[in-house]
């Protein structure tokens, strides 16, 4: 747990990654120390692999943070890595600062929307979860990850840069030098989480699909002093501002610190200090004394990789798609939830190299889904804004009868967007994947994937549906953890019989979950349903088909079979194409 700032709240300014040499050799070396190769070094040690993490960085820092909103599909894997509680516990801010989104005019002006709001006696559950969404720093996301890791003797080495990769029959050797000096690492698999601008991606030469941007925003950090004689003790903590001369995010980072957005501007304009303090200023609706403590410059704009994985190398978070922010660092747990139990299998031998090719089929077309929807919010929200000035929107000062009545309008105006993206956040259907057991005609017949709608399906390839087990709190996933999991649902008991007994010949973690509730049933609509350790559904049914058990776990685990053949894959709208990897150079 980090020290507690004189604020209140827990001091992750400054994260330091351990200055230590990697060891020589392990299953896995990830590249980068963000939260999405940590979390990827948890996942990958909960399954028992031998894992690195290096990062050419020493420190990450608070200041530098990028996203703080963790949707409810996000807290779920934060709890089942055990680490929720210690995550809330890193709060940089009073947790009753939030308050839900709330629109206004400045962080001292005028509201325009009702927030969802905070009951505390009302109910805490979600409507497709048990978990809650969450409000943390990056910085805190990496302090509870390195504690976590180092407890368990895992490796992470600050200030390493690599620069050599090279791919031989049973392993992949990558150079690495720091401060003059070089080693050699050789590991079975490497994992390029190192970002946007990922050497990992660019020494094995995958190139990105998707479209540039036509101009450019800023992400400032701004500082200020005590301002709770004017903002009182308990401000909102996360705003989304509407005035004629600042816009998007006013959210606080901690009690001194807060994130404000600046512009669009023209790709060749670089706004100087002034301008942005102007902004800022803006968005609070008073003079706070700010200081300008950094500035990100930012694009709507989707760039995916072609494919997420080229012979013993992978890709994960913003290293394989980076796109109009809002989102994307839960988009990269997603790929590491979906990966770790996969590469986990590979390394013990439980399942054929093949099977990380699903990695690719499944998550890069989930994530053109999103980017997609993405893209086409931002542009919204840019017309949205340009039609509300150029109507005019009324200074705080201004309360006379018409700035009232268009303070009116423009709440009314924004009532009608729809600001929830519960497809999104839920729906992470994998509906082009060679590892699903796919139900006869079911990819013909599936509603269409939409952003802003969700409903429960326990269809396979889709997200099995959570709930609690008994009246302690106890979820379905809890039960599973990082299992794969059969779900018993009805009397007979021979579908469970023989799955126990080939899971057990395989070696795989392997629970069986019975459930009498009627409802249960009647949500996931069979008797028996197999649920992958990344909580997707690979299987339901009343009875085995042709082949048993077997034939089903070598569909799910990437071995096939001649006599139960994959299914022809889809191409999902707006992708080229899902290619086959290629291997790494040598």
């Amino acid at each position: 747990m980090s020290a507690l700032a004189a604020t209140g709240g827990r001091d992750v300014h400054t994260v330091r990654f351990p200055l230590t040499t990697p060891p020589a050799e392990v299953d896995v070396l990830i590249v980068g120390a963000g939260p999405v190769g940590l979390s990827a070094a948890v996942e990958l040690t909960a399954h028992g692999a031998r894992v690195a993490v290096v990062d050419r960085a020493h420190t990450a820092t608070l200041v530098r943070a990028g996203a703080m909103g963790h949707t409810p599909r996000v807290v779920e894997h934060f709890r089942r890595w055990g680490l929720l509680q210690r995550i809330r516990e890193e709060w940089t801010f009073p947790p009753e600062w939030n308050r839900g989104i709330r629109l206004v005019t400045s962080l001292v002006g005028h509201d325009l929307g009702q927030a969802r709001g905070v009951s505390f006696t009302g109910p805490r559950a979600g409507r497709h979860s048990s978990q809650e969404a969450l409000r943390r720093p990056q910085t805190a996301l990496q302090q509870v990850f390195l504690t976590h890791l180092a407890e368990r003797g895992v490796s992470v080495s600050g200030g390493w840069q690599l620069d050599e990769l090279h791919e031989r029959a049973d392993h992949i050797a990558a150079g690495l030098v720091a401060a003059g000096r070089r080693i050699g690492v050789r590991a079975r698999y490497v994992l390029g989480a190192d970002g946007g601008s990922s050497t990992v991606r660019g020494l094995v030469g995958i190139e990105r699909d998707g479209e540039h941007a036509p101009d450019k925003r800023l992400r400032l950090v701004v500082r200020t002093g005590d301002i709770s004689g004017v903002v009182g003790a308990a401000p909102s903590g996360t705003n989304v501002v509407f005035n004629q001369k600042a816009s998007g995010f006013l959210a606080a980072i901690s009690t001194r610190e807060w994130r404000v957005y600046a512009g669009p501007y023209p790709l060749d304009h670089t706004p100087d200090e002034a301008e942005l303090l102007d902004v800022a200023r803006g968005a609070f609706g008073f003079d706070p004394g700010l200081e300008l403590v950094s500035s990100t410059t930012f694009h709507d704009a989707t760039r995916i990789a072609r494919t997420f994985r080229r012979g013993r190398v992978l890709l994960a978070g913003d290293a394989a798609h980076v796109r109009t922010p809002g989102g994307n660092l839960g988009e990269g747990f997603g790929d590491v939830v979906n990966l770790g139990w996969k590469l986990a299998a590979v390394l013990a031998g439980q399942a054929p190299d093949t099977l990380l090719d699903s990695y690719d089929q499944e998550r890069r077309p989930h994530n053109w889904r999103v980017a997609d929807h993405a893209l086409e919010r931002g542009r919204r929200s840019r017309d949205l804004l340009a039609e509300l000035r150029a109507a005019g929107i009324p200074d705080d000062a201004d309360t006379s009868a018409p700035a009232v009545e268009r303070r009116a309008e423009i709440s009314a105006r924004l009532g009608r967007e729809r600001y929830e993206a519960a497809g999104v956040t839920f729906d992470e259907r994998y509906d082009a994947s060679a590892v699903i057991w796919y139900e006869t005609d079911q990819l013909d017949t599936e509603p269409p994937w939409l952003a802003d709608v969700y409903e429960d399906d326990p269809r396979p390839g889709h997200r099995a549906p959570d709930g609690f087990v008994d009246p302690y709190g106890d979820t379905l996933y809890d039960r599973i953890g990082s299992s794969f999991a059969l779900l018993v649902l009805g009397a007979d008991r021979a579908v469970e019989e023989a799955f126990a007994d080939e899971a057990s010949a395989r070696g795989l973690r392997f629970t069986v979950v019975h459930l009498t509730d009627p409802s249960v049933r009647a949500l996931y609509g069979a008797d028996n349903v197999l649920v992958r350790p990344d909580q997707h559904v690979a299987w339901r049914g009343g009875e085995l088909s042709t082949g048993g058990a077997g034939a089903v776990l070598d569909r799910v685990l990437g071995a096939g079979s001649p006599e139960v053949p994959a299914p022809a894959l889809p191409v999902p709208a707006g992708i080229s194409a899902l290619p086959a990897p290629k291997g790494v150079r040598a």
